[in-house]
């Protein structure tokens, strides 16, 4: 079952990557400055943020198999749509569809992982389904640039939005629930409000803001710093902009196995999550050297590094609350908390084009180094697993 989490996952990352690919000839063909083109993956977070209070409590209530299917069915849709994009007006409107859909996937899959895996195996299992993530991050380039040299970059965005619907008619007919958890997952979900008010919520939904903001950077802004700022061309992009993507997917394995691992040697679940979050926040920093390398070679090898350590740290985060909230709150919590994720994303989205416009892209990296530093002291002083009473 996990297989489709992680498919789902692959399929998401292709449609949001294409535009990333696509960037430097759509923002030469619709005369895309800088602050413009970060406005227009600033609609894509905005819907992002805002669906994502929706879908997981929606997903709570739908169950897994229906709210799934939605999620992907619409923004499959709407990747489609994208061909249709005249202007940066026109491909905002469409960017917004697409989050709106997007924002589901996650509180899908960690609701799969609830349903499915036991405790010690959650970080495993989390990291095997956003691994999904880096898979789909390193197909696109290379896939997104073929077809836009051969066929244009309208057939780019019709290709990827069609493995959606694809995966849609192999999903309907085989996803089930565990007969032993079907109980708990059909209690009655607890309201959304009454769930964002524990500490763990509100706290974990805080420290979002300074972990995938940076995922956000390297997933819109790559390509686009390749071509500025080491004068790749599209052929190059293609040949090269997956390789961080690659060796990123290694941490979603080492981060599993390693919370996994700490958990064994008899740590606290939760303690042992917020242990291997700090870790790789740490190595997260490799983002400071990457931007400051003589040659794109080094860059890119820091990159890399920077890229493993978020995926590491997230293995961790995406089963923080499966750990402390039952099966049938799962998804409403994590699709409350991701707002944090979409809200941060937005803020130094725009941050990030102005600083690129205005200097350059090294603050840019050395803030995106730092963060995730502020992730970890959060997830330490302020994030508890609530009593059962709060809930």
């Amino acid at each position: 079952m996990i297989s489709f989490a992680f498919l789902a996952t692959l399929i998401n990352y292709l449609d949001r990557q294409t535009l990333s690919v696509a960037a430097p000839v759509l923002r030469e063909q619709f005369h895309m400055s800088a602050v413009t083109y970060s406005r227009v993956v600033f609609c894509f977070l905005l819907a992002y943020t805002i669906m994502n209070g929706v879908s997981g409590p929606l997903i709570d209530r739908l169950g897994t198999r229906l709210g799934y299917a939605l999620c992907i069915a619409w923004w499959s849709a709407a990747a489609i749509l994208h061909a249709f994009s005249r202007g940066a007006l026109s491909l905002g409107i469409f960017r917004f569809l697409l989050g709106a859909g997007e924002a589901g996937n996650w509180p899908a899959a960690i609701r799969i992982v609830a349903e499915w895996f036991p405790k010690n195996e959650r970080a495993m299992a989390s990291g095997i389904f956003n691994s999904g993530s880096a898979a789909g991050s390193i197909i696109a380039p290379p896939l997104v640039a073929f077809i836009l040299l051969r066929y244009g970059w309208e057939y780019a965005f019709i290709v990827v939005g069609v493995l959606g619907f694809v995966w849609l008619a192999f999903w309907w007919p085989n996803y089930k629930t565990p007969p032993e958890v079907q109980g708990e997952v059909e209690a009655p979900v607890p309201n959304a409000w009454k769930l964002f008010k524990t500490r763990f919520v509100w706290s974990f939904t805080f420290a979002k803001i300074f972990l995938d903001p940076v995922w956000y950077f390297y997933t819109f802004w790559f390509p686009e710093y390749l071509k500025t700022a080491r004068h790749f061309d599209m052929a190059q992009i293609g040949k090269f902009a997956w390789i961080p993507f690659l060796v990123a997917g290694s941490g979603n394995i080492a981060g599993g196995w390693f919370s996994g691992w700490l958990v064994r040697r008899g740590l606290e679940v939760t303690v042992a999550r917020k242990t291997s979050i700090s870790v790789f926040a740490v190595l997260m920093m490799a983002a400071i050297p990457a931007v400051l390398a003589p040659s794109a070679a080094m860059s890119i090898a820091w990159v890399s590094v920077a890229m493993t350590g978020y995926t590491g740290a997230l293995a961790s985060m995406l089963t923080l609350p499966a750990d402390v909230f039952p099966k049938n709150a799962v998804a409403s919590v994590y699709g409350l908390a991701s707002m944090g994720s979409g809200f941060g994303g937005m803020l130094f989205t725009l941050i990030t084009g102005w600083a690129v416009e205005h200097y350059s892209y090294t603050p840019v990296f050395i803030g995106f180094g730092l963060i995730p530093l502020l992730c970890a002291t959060i997830l330490w002083t302020l994030t508890k697993s609530p009593d059962r009473a709060e809930i």
